[in-house]
């Protein structure tokens, strides 16, 4: 099943970090041009886009395919550079910083 994708073109980033920019807890971390409330929006539209490659291609093909080992390890990197992508964004979040700074 396909599913939709919430953020279908720019002008979807765009109502999402009008939406944001309302939020002090958000704005509180803008430095000059550099508003919080468009990264988190981009960020948000890139992590769509991993989870949607993750859970419509990667995950199926290994739950259901006949793989050899060198496939399901290759599959394995594949998900993992997802995973890094939606970490990077985690990370590069000013707002979501205390999500890895409590586990360090």
């Amino acid at each position: 099943m396909r599913l939709k994708r919430l953020f279908q073109d720019p002008q979807d980033i765009r109502k999402l970090a009008e939406i944001l920019s309302l939020c002090p807890e958000v704005t509180k971390f803008d430095a000059g041009e550099d508003k919080e409330a468009w990264a988190l929006a981009h960020a948000f539209s890139d992590i769509e886009e991993s989870i949607l490659s993750l859970t419509e291609k990667q995950l199926p093909m290994l739950i259901q395919s006949q793989l050899e080992a060198s496939e399901v390890k290759e599959l394995l990197l594949q998900i993992g550079e997802e995973l890094r992508h939606i970490l990077y964004h985690i990370k590069d979040s000013k707002f979501y910083r205390y999500l890895y700074q409590e586990a360090e």
